[in-house]
């Protein structure tokens, strides 16, 4: 959109021309990176002057709950009582419903199951605590009640949660342990994805350990301290060893160009079948709600990354 006003705020002068947007929406939005001004990122207190040029990304625009529609989708419960609920998400399975996906998600599953879910995250997302990427699997905690969420919430604002990933990445690390801390901001030519940035953004930790490796993969144990979007991606790929099958992080087909014909017909085979990138959300640790005693939740390697991992150590890769 072109702006038409000369010296007005940048929140405000959003919050009066998109409809349904409150101010303190938009200005978390300008924060989140999704509001360019020339395409620039721009502080809520910038100061139009007339004539610029902003672009929004704009991640949902419904939030009646009148939208939800309970569907029998089946879910992998693997833990439940009067509080919480543990999910192991499938790989492919959008958690909430957004631009594009109004339907067939994990909360259109969960209103179908469950009777009670907690509020605090919105309409449109009950009993969602935190979430993780469509095409990654694994443990997922859902709040029942909104004590239960306000009380989980704050461990992962602490990060006194303890999460453990497995992911199968390209390539052999140097260092088989360590520890990656960098500033992850969204990417100005694509802000669905982020991008390592040396002074703006959001400080994110990562510890990994490499649990084995063959020629050409690596089976990696991730640690993340912090919980950014796309972290554990991200990070793997600003070591040059990007998880298998991430094609928005440089882990697709794509990666094969430059090996011997024979490895690459059987690599490319096996990322097809695959079909998802290979990260996998396999423990979670918090203190429960109720009883204050230190819980956790195990879901273990799911069938299509076990496949991999046999073919790609019975073809000696």
């Amino acid at each position: 959109m072109k702006v038409q006003k000369r010296n007005v705020r940048l929140d405000y002068y959003l919050s009066t021309e998109i409809p349904g947007f409150s101010r303190t929406k938009i200005q978390s939005m300008i924060r989140d990176g999704f509001v360019q001004v020339n395409g620039e990122n721009q502080r809520s207190s910038y100061k139009l002057t007339g004539g610029e040029r902003i672009s929004l990304y704009i991640e949902e625009t419904q939030n009646e709950r009148d939208h939800l529609i309970p569907e029998s989708i089946p879910l992998d419960i693997i833990y439940e009582d009067e509080e919480i609920i543990g999910i192991n998400k499938p790989a492919g399975l959008v958690v909430h419903p957004g631009v594009g996906n109004k339907s067939g998600t994990l909360v259109n599953g969960l209103i179908y199951h469950f009777q009670t879910l907690s509020t605090l995250n919105g309409e449109l997302r009950p009993g969602i605590v935190h979430r993780l990427d469509k095409d990654t699997s694994g443990v997922m905690i859902i709040a029942k009640t909104d004590r239960a969420h306000a009380y989980i919430s704050k461990q992962f604002e602490t990060k006194t949660v303890q999460k453990k990933y497995m992911g199968i990445t390209w390539g052999i690390w140097q260092d088989k342990e360590g520890k990656i801390e960098t500033k992850l901001f969204r990417k100005k030519s694509d802000p669905t994805l982020f991008e390592v940035h040396s002074d703006k953004g959001k400080t994110s930790v990562t510890h990994y350990k490499v649990l084995e490796e063959g020629r050409y993969y690596s089976l990696v144990n991730y640690m993340p301290k912090t919980g950014r979007t796309h972290q554990i991606r991200v990070h793997s790929a600003y070591q040059n060893h990007p998880i298998l099958g991430d094609k928005k992080y440089g882990g697709g087909i794509t990666k094969i160009k430059g090996f011997i014909p024979e490895v690459g017909k059987i690599l490319k085979i096996e990322l097809e079948r695959l079909n998802r990138h290979a990260l996998h959300s396999e423990t979670i640790c918090i203190q429960h709600p109720k009883t204050k005693s230190d819980i956790e939740i195990h879901a273990p390697l799911p069938n299509e990354l076990n496949l991999i991992l046999g073919s790609l150590k019975e073809n000696n890769l």
